[in-house]
């Protein structure tokens, strides 16, 4: 009898600022891994460009780019310019 293989996939890290898009070099937002094996990263402008194609290859598609619509903290005046 052939023991039982479990496998999982690790969940993918949080792409960051030294992650760069494959097709033009901007910081990443979409990390896409293929059916073959392989991974890819795009830029939100190539993400959305490529979305149809993509989901045809795609075991999973991360992405990321809600973050560019995040409103910063805001800043406080330092002590001395108030």
């Amino acid at each position: 009898m052939r023991p039982q293989v479990t496998t999982a996939l690790a969940p993918s890290s949080t792409l960051s600022a030294a992650d760069r898009c494959d097709r033009c070099g901007a910081q990443a937002y979409v990390r896409v891994t293929l059916t073959s094996g392989g991974e890819l990263l795009f830029c939100a402008h190539h993400g959305r460009e490529h979305a149809d194609k993509l989901r045809n290859i795609a075991i999973t598609i991360h992405d990321e780019t809600g973050r560019l619509e995040d409103k910063p903290a805001e800043s406080v005046p330092a002590e001395g310019d108030r």
